[in-house]
Formats: structure tokens, C-alpha cells, sequence
């Protein structure tokens, strides 16, 4: 419920005759409506620092006396401990009108703050503070380069990994750096590794790479060999032709292949590695070469990944795989990635198989593919008005509108 102006009344007079307020008082008095009531808090908040929050806030209040008070405040409680626990609502507070002061504050003190002051903020739960004591540690100078490319190779955050890779690498590519971006877990931390070894005039060391489970970590690797006059295409062949062949080199043939080097890839479709089929099925569509008589065995792949691939590769061909197949495809006692298959190619076979695939499904137990179900029927509903419906569109309209009921 809104504040009354009586409400208003009994808080003033609260603070006038110095009368203790609990803590949910004290709240409701700086988060109240009328200003007075919001700048008397202030001048009593400074003694309670489950508060202060509040106080952050206030640093962005529409009225310029609450504003100011609020701001004097801050400053005044704000040391290297309270920028700790206070920075996850000044970082939020910053992104309002008016914010940018609280935000000021705890630049100035950090900066000012001993290194090991930043250490709880480099591993907050909140990311926003994360990057933000990360971009100020990079500004600061305030880590060493392997601590920057461990904190790459290690976060879990895209714009930390840039951030903290770039920086490790400002100076040159030390050896020690090199190897911890290289051994990164991330994408971001490993392509950074790899580029810099064009610097670092080790292209053999790049070539590890080419094959990498990363499309941006094998581009990086392919521009490094090439700038040292490595040509990439004979290795990807090569390592295809070898049974060891790793996924990444399936791929990366055909990432910088071309349709004469699609024999490779057909021959690794029988290879009993599962990421290596799956990485050339994927190898294939990049390729743009497909044969939807080779194709259609994998859909019975016993490994989800290899039956994902080949059902993107047969979409643009799902009208040449007979609809009664791949209706029965969606029993409910098949593998769920054989279910999902099914349900892709029969959504591209046009609306009337759509329809025949989509009601029997609208009462399954599988929730998403009951709702890809649901929105397909409201999607030809929609298109065909009863006056222009086939028979059998409106056959199973009628049915999907009595499984509704």
C-alpha cells in the first residue's frame, strides 16, 4: 500500500523526538515517498550498516537534498571493506539516471585500496563485479601477466577471458603465458594463445591446433601456418586418411577444403569414434554435399550427436524420406533424439504431414516436443481458414481441438 501523508507525519515525528525506529521502519523511512522523510532517514542511517544499501540507492534519488545527503554519506562509509559488499548495488545503481557518482566513489577508493583488497571482487558471484574489478586490475597494473592468463583461461566469462587474455599478452607472449592460454578450457583464451604464436614465430606450435574442438581455435591456427607459409589443406588430409583422425580435423578439411575432398568425409562415416562421424556428417553439409541414401542409416546412429548432424544435413532433402518412415520414427519408445529427428524433417515435409505428426503428439509425455506439437497445429490453423481447408486439414484440426478440450 501506498505511504500516507499520515504516515509521513508519524515518521517525522518519530526522528524529531530522536524515538528508535526498527529496522523495518528504518526502511520503509528511506525508501518512503516523501523526500523529507527519505533525507531525516539519512541523517540516521550512517549507524547501520544492514542499511547501507539503501544509502547507495539514495545516491540516485530525484530529489536533490536526498541526493546530496545520501552522497556526503557514502562517502564517508565507504572504505576498501564496504566496497566490497557495496559494489554489486553501486554497479547496478551506475546504470540509472543519476548513478554515476556512487560509482566514482568506489573507483577511487579501490584505486587507492592495497592490491589484495580487489581479490573478493575478482571472485564475486555477481559477474558484473567480476568484470568490473577485472577491467580496473587490468587498468591498475595490479596483476601479472600469468595471473591475467590464468584468469582467462579459467573464467567462465566471455568478456573476462577477452579482457584478461589481451592484457596477458600486452608486453610480448612469454612462454609461461603462452602455455596457460593454450591450455585454456575456453575458446577465447585458446584462439588468443594461438594467434600470438604468429608473433612468437611458432608456427609448429599452432599446428597442434588445427584440428581443436573450436571453429574460432582452428581459424586462428589455419591464419598462423598460412603466415608462415604452411599450407593447412595436406595436414587435414592427411590426418583424415589416418584412423587416430581427431573430430576437429574432420571439420577443418572441410572448413578450408572443397567438394573434391568429400571421399575423406564419406570414408570417416563408418569410423567408430562418434565424434568423428558426427564431425563429418557436419564436414559434409559444410561442404554442401549430401546423398540422402548414405545419410538416411545415421538417423539409426546409436550416438545422439552423429543423428543431430545428420538430421541438419537431410532438412533441405526431408521431402525425399518417406513421411509413414519417419512418422513411425515418433513412437514413444524411441530414443528421444530419434523422436526429435523425426519431428524436424516431418515439420519440412509442409502442413498436412505436419499436422498427421504434430496431433498424436499433443498428448505426450516429452514436454517439448508436445509444445513444438501445439504451436504447429495453432501455426496451421492460422494459415488455413476453415473455408479454404482440405478435408483432411480440417480432419485433424477437428482432431487436435478435441485432444484440447
Amino acid at each position: 500500500m501506498p505511504d500516507s501523508p499520515g504516515d509521513s507525519r508519524t515518521l517525522l515525528a518519530a526522528f524529531a523526538t530522536s524515538e528508535p525506529l526498527g529496522d523495518d521502519e528504518f526502511t520503509r523511512a528511506l525508501c518512503h515517498h516523501d523526500g523529507r522523510v527519505r533525507q531525516r532517514a539519512l541523517a540516521e542511517a550512517a549507524g547501520h550498516p544492514e542499511l547501507f544499501p539503501l544509502i547507495v540507492v539514495r545516491c540516485a534519488d530525484w530529489a536533490e537534498p536526498v541526493r546530496s545527503r545520501a552522497r556526503e554519506l557514502l562517502a564517508e562509509i565507504l572504505d576498501a571493506g564496504t566496497a566490497v559488499t557495496l559494489a554489486p548495488m553501486i554497479l547496478r545503481v551506475a546504470d540509472r539516471y543519476r548513478g554515476g557518482h556512487a560509482l566514482g566513489l568506489l573507483d577511487a577508493v579501490l584505486r587507492q585500496a592495497p592490491r589484495e583488497r580487489l581479490a573478493p571482487l575478482l571472485v564475486s558471484g555477481d559477474r558484473a563485479v567480476r568484470r568490473y574489478a577485472y577491467r580496473m586490475a587490468v587498468e591498475e597494473g595490479s596483476l601479472s601477466p600469468v595471473e591475467l592468463a590464468r584468469a582467462a583461461a579459467e573464467s567462465d566469462d566471455a568478456v573476462v577471458q577477452g579482457r584478461c587474455a589481451e592484457a596477458a599478452l600486452a608486453d610480448g607472449a612469454p612462454a609461461e603465458v603462452l602455455e596457460i592460454l593454450l591450455g585454456g578450457r575456453n575458446p577465447q583464451a585458446r584462439s588468443a594463445g594461438v594467434t600470438a604464436l604468429r608473433r612468437a614465430g611458432r608456427p609448429e606450435r599452432a599446428v597442434d591446433f588445427l584440428a581443436d574442438r573450436s571453429a574460432l581455435v582452428r581459424a586462428c591456427a589455419r591464419y598462423v601456418v598460412r603466415q608462415h607459409g604452411i599450407d593447412p589443406l595436406p595436414w587435414y588430409r592427411a590426418r583424415c586418411a589416418d584412423p587416430a583422425v581427431e573430430p576437429g580435423a574432420a571439420i577443418g578439411l572441410a572448413e578450408c577444403g572443397d567438394r573434391a575432398d568429400a571421399p575423406l568425409l564419406w570414408a570417416l562415416l563408418e569410423h567408430p569414434a562418434p565424434g568423428v562421424r558426427a564431425r563429418a556428417v557436419a564436414g559434409l553439409r559444410t561442404l554442401d554435399v549430401t546423398d540422402v541414401r548414405r545419410l538416411r542409416p545415421l538417423l539409426d546412429d546409436p550416438a545422439p550427436g552423429v543423428v543431430g548432424e545428420a538430421t541438419l544435413a537431410l532438412l533441405p532433402s526431408a521431402r525425399a524420406l518417406p513421411a509413414e518412415w519417419l512418422l513411425s520414427r515418433l513412437d514413444a519408445g524411441r530414443p528421444r533424439w530419434e523422436r526429435v529427428s523425426a519431428w524436424r524433417l516431418l515439420d519440412a515435409h509442409g502442413d498436412v504431414v505436419r499436422l498427421r505428426a504434430a496431433v498424436p503428439l499433443l498428448g505426450d509425455a516429452d514436454v517439448r516436443l508436445r509444445g513444438w506439437a501445439e504451436h504447429a497445429v495453432r501455426r496451421v490453423a492460422r494459415r488455413a481458414p476453415r473455408a479454404v481447408r482440405s478435408p483432411e486439414i480440417a480432419a485433424l484440426l477437428d482432431r487436435a481441438e478435441a485432444v484440447g478440450r
